[in-house]
């Protein structure tokens, strides 16, 4: 492939809108974990005035009848800004030009996730996601910028045959006693294109041990 055929590859990757395949995220059934969230987000707003006892009560029985994480989204979308969510159902494209995107959090992963940088750092991550599949194709068009991917400990990270991704840091740990990937383990598949950029994977810290113990 010629120098000039693949620098119009790669603006049409930036230029043609993506979308991400999978299930509609807010029709996902939603946990008691989730119903949990959207409680102590409730609680909160009454105890502070953002809202009245009796919408109070009206939103916990709505909370507690709910069967979709759309329908628990729809409860607190007008009291905390979309960061902030007890989780995010949107299931827009990861984009960042010249500034820095993150997705973070209780969100849903779909099978396929689109992310686009130009000169941006893209930051996701996933170990408190919510994945719709074991193996998640992470679809990069990244020109000068970084992606870093935070995920538990024995997740698989790969790269597609076709990907043309030359730096990949990958840090991520196995699991304290683990001597490789469980058979289950969830993979991420790093597939598309990067360009005087690279990708991180690492896990996340583990906590800190405290210097003195109780005997």
């Amino acid at each position: 492939m010629s120098s000039e055929s693949s620098a119009n590859k790669w603006i049409s990757a930036f230029l043609t809108p993506r979308v991400q395949d999978g299930t509609d995220p807010s029709l996902l059934r939603a946990s008691d974990a989730d119903r949990e969230r959207v409680l102590a987000v409730l609680a909160e707003a009454v105890t502070d005035g953002r809202l009245t006892p009796l919408e109070h009560e009206e939103r916990v029985d709505q909370a507690c009848a709910a069967r979709t994480l759309g329908e628990l989204a729809a409860l607190t979308a007008d009291l905390l800004p979309p960061e902030s969510q007890p989780f995010r159902v949107d299931n827009r494209p990861v984009t960042a030009f010249f500034r820095s995107e993150s997705r973070t959090g209780r969100w849903v992963v779909p099978s396929q996730v689109p992310v686009t940088s130009l000169g941006g750092k893209v930051t996701m991550d996933l170990c408190e996601a919510l994945l719709q599949s074991r193996r998640v194709v992470v679809q990069l068009a990244v020109m000068a910028g970084t992606v870093t991917l935070v995920v538990p400990e024995g997740v698989r990270i790969v790269t597609a045959p076709s990907a043309r991704v030359r730096t990949v840091r990958n840090e991520v740990r196995l699991p304290p006693g683990a001597t490789g990937h469980a058979p289950d383990a969830p993979v991420i598949e790093l597939a598309g294109f990067v360009v005087g950029g690279k990708v991180v994977a690492r896990s996340p810290k583990r906590p800190r041990r405290g210097l003195f113990r109780r005997g």
